[in-house]
């Protein structure tokens, strides 16, 4: 999806620079002080993560925690932290790379929206499949910006494997199956909630619906994953209390 030369897109500069500074707290206020500087970074720090990632029900002690304990901060908090230094240059290598060129197609407001439909449809897929699972990572939001630039290059008539964004989709599904440790219902679930979006606004954008309805039509759908990670998560019980 092509759209000419981008520069300085704000709203994908902002998630950018939002995502660094959430990385850099856990390793300079997240850490338990033990091992050297450059372990800190390659882990990603501690205890910040630990505190506020994605959880749909766990423990910390002898108290219960998590999404279902009335926590919601955490499907969006887990979604700027990072396991570690790769983790982090990875996400944030692709989140620059979509972004810029979704953003020149949106605007910043309607792609913040589709970032954040994005982050909160991978919460969603977590809490459905794996939400006892302690998940951090802007990989769900990534994804979604993935699948949203290949819907809009197949409703504009691009090939994406001309393009070659088909097999940057295809290379990370691949790798979400088979490598363990990666939060598949994180990225399915963002890969789905990107494509749903971008595929709502490339169809009311065809009729006559005002433009703020259609600017506003990703954070409606933001709100509604985050229900629906809210309803999931309260579904589960605690394996331990039995």
């Amino acid at each position: 999806m092509r759209v000419g030369p981008v520069e300085g897109p704000p709203a994908t500069l902002a998630l950018v620079a939002l995502n660094v500074a959430a990385f850099l707290a856990t390793v300079f206020l997240g850490g338990s002080g033990g091992g050297s500087i450059y372990d800190r970074f390659a882990s990603g720090g501690g205890m910040v993560t630990v505190d506020h990632g994605l959880l749909g029900i766990g423990r910390s002690g002898p108290f219960l925690i998590g999404v279902a304990e009335g926590e919601w901060s955490r499907l969006l908090t887990g979604g700027f932290l990072h396991a570690g230094l790769l983790h982090l240059l990875v996400n944030m290598f692709l989140l620059w790379m979509l972004g810029r060129q979704l953003e020149a197609v949106h605007g910043p407001g309607r792609y913040a929206g589709l970032y954040l439909a994005s982050l909160l449809a991978g919460s969603f897929g977590v809490m459905l499949r794996d939400p006892q699972a302690l998940t951090v990572g802007a990989s769900g939001a990534v994804f979604g910006l993935m699948a949203a630039a290949v819907i809009h290059q197949l409703r504009r008539g691009i090939n994406p494997w001309g393009t070659g964004l088909g097999g940057l989709l295809l290379v990370n599904v691949v790798f979400t199956f088979g490598r363990p440790g990666i939060s598949i219902g994180g990225h399915l679930g963002g890969l789905v909630g990107g494509a749903l979006v971008a595929w709502m606004v490339d169809t009311v954008e065809r009729r006559d619906i005002p433009r703020v309805l259609v600017a506003a039509l990703p954070w409606a759908v933001a709100i509604a994953f985050a229900a629906g990670s809210v309803w999931a998560a309260g579904r589960w019980w605690d394996p331990v209390l039995r």
